[in-house]
């Protein structure tokens, strides 16, 4: 084998490898263990739309012996590093709009009060939850906490090292290895 073949293949199994431990972050909710800030619901972060949305959405570009790591969603730098977010009219119409679907789908008695249904508790909530930030004053900051996904880790650095070496070894460009 050639060494630009060995060097092209190497490249792209460290890269693959890499994507893989970004998308282990997602089912672990976390950046190599450190836990990541829970939701106010509770539930599920960053995985609510799957592949579809910005799991899916990781990507990398080599260049030379250069791996860019990157994703297509607009939203993914505020996710990864945190900070603040300016409400505009648009995210309050989005707000209101959230809370008039929400608050919709609430199943109603023939008496006119609402069903005493786990549904209709979890609809509830996330009624309240948009319509809290429909009330919020166009202007005011949102605190998006941050949820690391991509970027450099020790622990990451080690599974690179490990690829290396297996890629090493496997081809026989060093006989006598030493960890």
């Amino acid at each position: 084998m050639n060494f630009q073949k060995f060097f092209e293949k190497l490249v792209k199994d460290v890269a693959v490898d890499t994507t893989d431990a970004f998308d282990r972050n997602f089912d672990d909710e976390s950046f190599f263990g450190d836990k990541w800030k829970k939701n106010r619901a509770g539930t599920q972060t960053l995985n609510k739309h799957g592949v579809a949305g910005l799991r899916g959405s990781i990507n990398y570009v080599i260049s030379g012996n250069t791996i860019n790591f990157k994703s297509s969603k607009p939203y993914a730098k505020i996710h990864n590093e945190g900070g603040d977010i300016i409400v505009t009219q648009k995210m309050k119409s989005y707000f209101w709009a959230m809370y008039y679907k929400s608050a919709g789908a609430i199943q109603i008695k023939k008496d006119g009060t609402q069903s005493n249904t786990q549904r209709n508790t979890r609809l509830s909530a996330e009624a309240q939850k948009w319509k809290s930030l429909a009330q919020l004053k166009v202007g005011s900051k949102m605190k998006m906490p941050q949820r690391q996904f991509i970027g450099s880790h020790p622990q990451l650095s080690k599974r690179i090292e490990e690829v290396i070496l297996h890629n090493l070894k496997e081809n026989n460009i060093l006989t006598n290895i030493k960890k």
